[in-house]
């Protein structure tokens, strides 16, 4: 099977390892991996900004960046959310209405299109130590994943996965929430952290980097005894050890 990559700014810029362990992983899945390096963003920021205008004009981009007959998978809830559900503001009854939804039927959040596209759950990872997972509010809401991940992880060796108290209330990132309303989104975070203390975790995990290095920021400036983790890296890690 033939996927088209797609790969957020987020990740692209600040964790590029988890877009290459995003290709180990769906190429030990049996799949073709492509990957179009003039892909840019999908748009969500403008979006969300109110810039819809210029949304439009990334997402039309996006649009044209990837085709309408493969499989399109990322390591990104919010950015497959974003075209899934808000691409219908930005392009219903235009030129492009048809390739659009073409598109939105194809694209899947990574986990999804592991579980329930290829129906696989085991990579041979290996990750000891206690972990908690983190529903970002684009994967629980939008994408509508949740067991897929925990799925994923109950496969993982060594690793003790734990549910944490709240574990879908937001983090706090939100985008440009954590920007404007500083002093709330950093109260987020330590809510978010405090729980996953409170369960002995030495890991948090999540399908979105912006929550992760959201979390990651206050767990540095605290200097506490816990480290986030993109599901993508988690999944390839310790091959070599099993």
């Amino acid at each position: 099977m033939t996927v088209e990559l797609f790969i957020p700014c987020f990740i692209d810029q600040l964790y590029p390892e988890t877009a290459f362990n995003t290709v180990k992983i769906l190429e030990k899945a049996g799949c073709k991996v492509k990957y179009n390096p003039e892909q840019t963003c999908c748009g969500q920021a403008s979006f969300n900004a109110g810039f819809w205008d210029e949304a439009k004009a990334v997402g039309g981009k996006f649009l044209n960046d990837f085709s309408e007959t493969n499989y399109i998978v990322s390591p990104s809830a919010s950015c497959t959310g974003m075209v899934k559900n808000y691409y219908n503001d930005l392009f219903t009854n235009t030129a492009v209405h048809n390739k659009c939804r073409s598109i939105q039927a194809n694209i899947h959040e990574l986990s999804d299109f592991l579980v329930n596209v290829l129906g696989k759950d085991y990579f041979g990872a290996e990750l000891e130590g206690r972990a908690v997972y983190h529903d970002s509010c684009a994967g629980l809401r939008e994408c509508k994943i949740k067991d897929e991940p925990r799925a994923l992880l109950a496969k993982v060796h060594g690793l003790d996965l734990v549910e944490m108290k709240d574990t879908s209330t937001c983090c706090g990132f939100g985008g440009t929430f954590s920007v404007k309303f500083d002093s709330i989104s950093a109260a987020m975070a330590q809510q978010k952290v405090n729980h996953a203390l409170e369960m002995e975790a030495e890991y948090i995990i999540s399908t979105d980097a912006s929550c992760l290095l959201h979390l990651q920021g206050y767990i540095d400036k605290e200097k506490l005894p816990l480290k986030t983790m993109h599901l993508a890296d988690v999944l390839a890690h310790g091959w070599g050890n099993v």
